[in-house]
């Protein structure tokens, strides 16, 4: 099996979807594996947020090309990421890139998409949020506008007054919400207020509202909230999800935070098991990663996969968009393909 890599810088388009103070571009680095003259494609997306850079990512594919490299066919994906997920504790998003591309590389050589490899089933078209960034009142109205195809509408708080920022919103839309609050809040008794107040405010989920370490008072706040409250800084991995107990009625799983399909895969079910709901979220990945998460679709209460729509140089082809639903191909593996001359 050969590796090879190449980092890339996605641009977002502007004003879509981007708040003023947003950087305009984000850091991928696509990885490509070849072997027995098929080729499956990864990525690993590289946030400031997600505490991962291109120098560290390709250090870990480095580490990781030995293993890779040593593999004959027909291989264990299973065992491949046992291994590789051993060589180190962080460099979830290169993780993520190795289990994508091992992926969509099985499914080139059985020539099934991933949902069907993985007994889940095609997914109708589903429909994603679309995010609004925090910006002025007149961008806010245009960006709401050139949303129009999207039934719902994800919208960054923790604002000194987010009463005030949905209240806006509502000025020029009846959409439901989604309603993210990047740990932001910190009075329990001031959260469950605001859960009431924007449960008659049509939003439908509310985002990681209290910081990660306040398990307690999220716990007291999940247990009388009338919006689901969903996990996402206090959840990466499998293992954080284990301990949860109770502190949250649902969690954002995403690829580049869990190491991938294969341990998103384990999250789902651990997340039905325990009655939890089910949000697929995406960083700020591309159509390559963004078309693998979108093979689980049909194991998701809501799905937050708008990210290939931010920008305007995407390399790879994949799902597409129609009135605002994520609609799968047919396509062998994770259902992408680079664009001619972008890459590799």
């Amino acid at each position: 099996m050969q590796l090879s890599y190449q980092p890339y810088t996605l641009q977002f388009k502007h004003p879509f979807g981007v708040s003023s103070n947003t950087r305009k571009e984000t850091p991928s680095v696509f990885i490509k594996l070849e072997a027995g003259g098929k080729t499956g494609y990864g990525e690993a997306c590289l946030p400031a947020y997600l505490g991962e850079t291109v120098d560290g990512t390709i250090a870990f594919f480095e580490k990781a090309r030995p293993l890779l490299q040593a593999i004959s066919l027909p291989f264990s994906t299973a065992d491949i990421l046992n291994a590789t997920d051993g060589l180190s504790a962080g460099n979830n998003a290169a993780k993520a890139a190795i289990d994508i591309a091992l992926h969509d590389l099985a499914g080139k050589m059985s020539n099934k998409p991933f949902y069907e490899t993985a007994n889940i089933g095609k997914s109708l078209p589903m429909s994603t949020s679309f995010t609004i960034g925090i910006d002025s009142p007149d961008k806010i109205a245009q960006k709401i506008s050139e949303a129009a195809d999207f039934p719902v509408l994800k919208i960054k708080a923790g604002t000194p007054d987010d009463k005030a920022l949905i209240t806006l919103i509502r000025q020029f839309t009846a959409k439901p919400l989604y309603v993210d609050v990047n740990q932001g809040w910190t009075n329990k008794h001031m959260v469950l207020d605001m859960s009431h107040w924007m449960h008659e405010q049509d939003v439908i989920l509310l985002e990681q509202p209290m910081p990660a370490a306040m398990k307690e008072e999220m716990a007291w706040v999940t247990a009388q909230s009338p919006v689901p409250t969903i996990a996402d800084e206090s959840v990466k991995r499998l293992k954080d999800l284990e301990h949860l107990n109770g502190t949250f009625a649902g969690v954002n799983i995403k690829l580049m935070k869990c190491t991938g399909l294969h341990e998103a895969l384990k999250m789902i079910a651990y997340c039905r098991e325990n009655h939890l709901k089910v949000l697929l979220g995406c960083m700020a990945e591309s159509s390559c990663a963004t078309s693998a998460m979108a093979q689980l679709m049909k194991l998701a209460d809501y799905i937050d996969l708008d990210a290939p729509q931010l920008y305007n140089n995407d390399p790879f082809s994949g799902i597409s968009y129609k009135h605002g639903k994520v609609w799968l191909n047919d396509l062998p593996g994770i259902g992408a393909e680079p664009l001619a001359g972008q890459l590799f």
